[in-house]
């Protein structure tokens, strides 16, 4: 069974899997090396697009709670919420239950004027009404009808478009004839240069999945350059973690802290398992706090990728150090929590990872040889996926 949620197959590299082009045998290759993101999504979600802007809806259930701008009293029907929560209330409708999450209050909504963020309520359903104060919860607590009643108010929303775009990488080889030809110890320096461009270019399309930003330069011309939005521009602000102002210490995770973020925050949306590329300082970090937890092995199904499984009652964490992170500065007190069933790898028809052989002038003394690959990152969801950065310390 495999360990990752969303990953297909066996779990075993083999070349008949699928139909091999490079960017399939790098990961082959070097599972371990320069692009471990591409080597799961290689396996896990890779799609073709016929055109370099490619388009995806996005939608999510409400959160169903509101809170109260004022302090009210125990007989105030108009009940005012703030407008940072004003966008539930479509979803409220005449019969729908309210609780006072702090005072236990029920009441029953009937009627909702969504142009002064006011509901309209029957106060202390099978009690008293209690006094409110500001920022007070009143979530929904369920429905109730009439006898003999009617059909209640219809309630619909629709999802929001989102996109991306495919961004061309080349990395190019050039040699001349008289090397070519040259007898080294080393063996072929042609077939070597093409084995560390393959690198390198596997390289550039992975960093640009995790610090890429959306952007069509010149997009009204006949030749526009397009960006492919990354990670980090595209995770939700509202699972990103700045662990210099989120713990009791600043830069500091104690594991009381970082098992309440994985709880109310990490695991709040999408899958209960959920792949950490994290840098070393972090992974230094859960080693210390987490030592009873882990279990040193490799987790089988992950397809050469290997990882920790940090267990939590909220959902597993399976931990990689990426090597990437130990190259890039900041990077090592950061950890990148994704949900793979929500990721899919965008390629242009036809242009994934291609070799393109002698494309040299027909005056040159030599061969130029350039790997290409059109390609993007597609979130179909940027709250199932988190990040947690500047965590310096731990106790």
């Amino acid at each position: 069974m495999a360990a990752i949620t969303g990953l297909r197959g066996s779990g075993e590299f083999t070349t008949d899997f699928r139909p091999t082009n490079y960017r399939e045998l790098f990961t082959l290759l070097e599972p371990n090396g320069t692009a471990p993101l591409n080597a799961l999504l290689s396996m896990a979600g890779s799609s073709e697009t016929d055109d370099p802007k490619f388009n995806h809806f996005r939608d999510e259930m409400p959160d169903r709670y509101v809170k109260t701008n004022a302090t009210q009293t125990t007989s105030d029907t108009s009940i005012v919420v703030t407008s940072a929560t004003a966008g539930v209330l479509p979803f409220i409708v005449a019969g729908t239950t309210l609780v006072n999450v702090r005072t236990g209050e029920l009441m029953t909504a009937s009627a909702v004027n969504t142009g002064t963020n006011t509901i309209t309520v029957t106060r202390g359903i099978g009690g008293s009404g209690v006094a409110m104060v500001a920022g007070d919860t009143l979530a929904v607590a369920g429905f109730a009808a009439q006898e003999g009643s009617g059909a209640p108010a219809a309630v619909s929303f629709d999802p929001t478009m989102d996109y991306n775009y495919t961004q061309i990488f080349k990395t190019s080889v050039s040699i001349t004839n008289t090397l070519k030809n040259t007898y080294l110890r080393t063996g072929s320096k042609e077939q070597e240069m093409l084995t560390k461009a393959l690198k390198l270019h596997m390289s550039d399309i992975e960093r640009s999945m995790f610090f890429g930003k959306r952007a069509e330069v010149n997009g009204n011309t006949a030749q526009p350059t397009r960006y492919t939005g990354g990670l980090l521009s595209q995770i939700s602000a509202a699972t990103t973690i700045d662990a210099s102002t989120a713990g009791a210490t600043a830069g500091k995770f104690t594991e009381k802290e970082f098992d309440r973020t994985l709880i109310e925050t990490l695991f709040a949306y999408g899958s209960k398992e959920k792949v950490a590329f994290c840098g070393a300082k972090v992974i230094a970090h859960l080693q210390q706090i987490g030592k009873n937890r882990w279990q040193p092995t490799a987790v089988q199904g992950s397809y050469g990728v290997s990882m920790t499984r940090y267990s939590t009652f909220a959902g597993d964490l399976l931990v990689h150090l990426h090597p990437m992170f130990r190259q890039i500065a900041g990077m090592e007190s950061s950890m990148i929590i994704l949900d793979l069933p929500y990721l899919n790898y965008r390629y242009m028809k036809g242009r994934d990872t291609n070799l393109k052989r002698d494309v040299q002038a027909p005056d040159v003394d030599g061969s130029v040889h350039y790997y290409i690959t059109e390609c993007g990152l597609e979130m179909t969801q940027s709250k199932v996926h988190s990040i947690i950065k500047n965590w310096a310390l731990v106790e």
